[in-house]
């Protein structure tokens, strides 16, 4: 087994590895062991997880003889919620894992940040560490320290930054991915294309049958790349004050349309933010900043994977277009009650633009409702 890729997120004092390999679950136990000797663990996951990867993850802790408390959860961006985080809490409390303890989170984006978000409060900080079992959460969430729950107002409206130790991206649970959530995940890759690596993007469009069809080694590229480019974004802007919030690309758009499908099943994560880039650079386009013939490109690029591109792909009804801009409006990015939009010139050209007037964001959505609808 060839050894694991390692990214290094140099944050002072609180630096830490992105391990990205085969087998890095069967060998956790002894990892985690070193690290952290003497130390038990609370393992959050899911009931989906619990059935895929959690034996395994349980096989190698017991083998190094490392005491552990598992929590299991519902599977959904429901559990995203205070009735859920306080359950986890209390679970970690009852099972009198100490501050020195660590918690880790093995599922994939939801579990990650509810977990992380757990372990920042329980006993007012616990160290934590990240086992991403999906593509989105290898790629995306699991680095940089975001945890959080969803508020009835807006998604990752509650939360706090809190850098795990350390992160296993362990490549073969991502065989067990339903093809929908393998897809989903792929939407926060092309994202790191088109934020400002336009090289990677075209990479990606020539590569993508063989990711889907489960090649070994383009898929370790690729989540590698993913991954070094998000701690670097991490290092140049930890607390999303500037430039990281180029990483919600999409975003905008795709929370809004979460928060009206009511963060079910109609609508996964990464299907949200592959509608919403979209859209970004549709919107772009309308104001004459981007080439009209990228959203094209892109929206074939995201069909090609499996992905919806449009509001008529959601299943069901979506709230009117006042809803879509009321949710808008709580999203992170407001400042005094201004509207932020990343925003591109083109494919790999994304950047932050301020005070976009909430009018045209209206007429947009409601020109694009008229043409799907």
């Amino acid at each position: 087994m060839a050894e694991p890729t390692t990214v290094h997120v140099a944050l002072p004092g609180r630096a830490y590895d992105i391990l990205i390999g085969q087998a890095l679950l069967d060998g956790a136990g002894q990892r985690l062991a070193a690290m952290f000797p003497g130390r038990r663990f609370g393992i959050v996951t899911d009931n989906e997880v619990a059935r895929t990867q959690l034996p395994r993850l349980v096989a190698a802790l017991d083998r190094a003889g490392i005491g552990h408390a598992e929590i299991v959860l519902p599977n959904g961006e429901r559990t995203k919620s205070f009735d859920r985080l306080e359950e986890v809490v209390d679970a970690l409390l009852a099972a009198r894992l100490e501050r020195g303890d660590l918690v880790i989170a093995l599922g994939g984006g939801v579990i990650g940040d509810l977990a992380g978000f757990a372990a920042s409060i329980t006993r007012r900080g616990m160290d934590f560490v990240q086992v991403p079992t999906s593509l989105l959460a290898q790629v995306d969430s699991s680095v940089g320290g975001k945890t959080g729950i969803n508020s009835r107002h807006g998604k990752n409206l509650i939360g706090a930054f809190h850098q795990p130790r350390l992160v296993l991206a362990d490549l073969d649970a991502l065989t067990t991915l339903p093809e929908r959530e393998f897809a989903a995940g792929y939407a926060e890759v092309v994202k790191y294309g088109l934020i400002d690596d336009a090289e990677f993007y075209f990479w990606l469009e020539q590569h993508r049958p063989a990711i889907f069809a489960g090649d070994a080694a383009l898929r370790a590229e690729m989540v590698a790349r993913c991954c070094a480019a998000k701690a670097r974004f991490v290092l140049a802007d930890e607390k999303e004050t500037g430039v990281r919030a180029l990483l919600n690309l999409g975003h905008t758009f795709g929370h809004a349309l979460e928060k009206a499908t009511a963060y079910s099943d109609r609508l996964l994560h990464g299907e949200g933010v592959a509608i919403g880039m979209v859209l970004a650079h549709g919107f772009s386009a309308r104001l004459g900043l981007a080439p009209s013939q990228d959203t094209g490109r892109i929206a074939q690029h995201l069909r090609a994977a499996g992905l919806p591109t449009r509001l008529a792909d959601i299943a069901g009804e979506l709230p009117d277009t006042d809803y879509l801009m009321d949710a808008i409006a709580q999203d992170k990015k407001v400042v005094r009650g201004a509207l932020t939009f990343i925003l591109t010139r083109g494919i790999g050209q994304a950047f932050i633009e301020k005070n976009v007037d909430p009018p045209a964001v209206r007429a947009y959505l409601e020109d694009i409702r008229a043409v799907t609808d």
